[in-house]
């Protein structure tokens, strides 16, 4: 599999990047089998591997901690902190406090003694990034993290980190990990231009759009697939959705498309990813093993510039279809900040 530099950190890595947000309860609940897992990707050449303390309540970073026993010099790991894991509002966020302790739990399910990326899972408006990046930066001088990145920023913060830390001499964020697909385009407008001029790594997430670019969602259903956990996401998976429905309008076009070019609607949906000057790897995060395989051979294929256009015209350039879809939503734009 391609090799892609992270960044300018100088480490190389796999185009494709294994997600495992579905290992464990949230998904595969057998750990022998998304061991099996693991290891097929990395006998394909995946090299890159991304998880966080948040998936299946730490249940992911165990199981990935096993499969790496002896393969661990292998393989660039990443994990991530800041999303909430119980009801103590000290146990989550971007605080030293918090990170601190956040990723000497991850060393331990992990089963390592350092992580290749640790990385911000979403920012975090009430703690100043200089106490985060303090943190941070504490971390790689102990050896216990080699390199920092974040996940979902907006442009304007992702350029004050990279301010802060050299106003402050902190470490840098060297990598920043968005959602991106040919549904979900809105990072296209700022976001992967800054991380361009910053010389920043991007392993995008979601590729496949959430399902939407499996196949699974097509134009005569009349409801989508909806797992527990697309139940607590009605407002991007619900099809009575106006939003949803231009979603499903794309998907059926994009699946023709594919179809035309003589390739499945998964290789297109990934390759046309990898094809943004700006993405280092695409983050694939099967539940099984099926899902894995159709996804492997997405990396060597390379979409010519005739398909490009027809996709462009689907989904215009910079277009999210539902801003559900994006990630982050601005803290701005919530009632008590725009009203006295």
């Amino acid at each position: 599999m391609q090799q892609r530099p992270l960044g300018r950190t100088g480490v190389s890595v796999s185009a494709l990047c294994l997600g495992t947000m579905m290992f464990g309860d949230w998904g595969t609940k057998d750990h022998d089998e998304s061991i099996k897992i693991i290891h097929r990707a990395l006998d394909a050449g995946v090299t890159f591997v991304d998880t966080a303390d948040v998936y299946s309540q730490g249940e992911s970073e165990v199981i990935v901690g096993k499969a790496l026993r002896g393969r661990r010099d292998d393989v660039v790991l990443a994990t991530k902190f800041f999303m909430p894991l119980d009801e103590n509002p000290n146990h989550r966020g971007g605080s030293r406090r918090w990170i601190m302790t956040a990723v000497e739990n991850s060393l331990r399910r992990l089963g390592t003694d350092y992580i290749d990326l640790y990385q911000m899972h979403r920012w975090d408006p009430a703690v100043d990034l200089d106490e985060t990046l303090g943190a941070l930066t504490d971390l790689v001088r102990a050896g216990k993290v080699r390199y920092i990145g974040h996940s979902t920023f907006p442009a304007s913060t992702i350029v004050e980190a990279q301010w802060t830390a050299r106003d402050r001499g902190r470490e840098r964020f060297v990598t920043e990990q968005p959602t991106y697909s040919i549904l979900t385009r809105g990072i296209e407008n700022e976001v992967l231009p800054v991380c361009q001029r910053y010389g920043m790594g991007v392993l995008s997430y979601s590729p496949l759009a959430g399902g939407w670019l499996s196949g699974r969602y097509r134009k005569d259903a009349t409801t989508g697939p909806m797992s527990v956990a697309r139940q607590r996401l009605a407002n991007r998976f619900d099809l009575s959705l106006p939003e949803n429905q231009r979603k499903l309008d794309a998907a059926d076009a994009l699946a023709t498309l594919a179809d035309e070019s003589g390739i499945s609607l998964i290789d297109m949906a990934i390759a046309f990813v990898l094809r943004h000057p700006a993405v280092t790897s695409a983050i694939i995060g099967p539940r099984t093993m099926d899902h894995l395989e159709s996804q492997l051979a997405a990396a060597e294929i390379t979409l010519p510039e005739d398909v490009l256009d027809r996709i462009d015209r689907i989904v215009a350039p910079g277009v999210t279809l539902n801003p559900a879809d994006n990630g982050w939503a601005s803290p701005s734009l919530q009632a008590s900040a725009r009203r006295r």
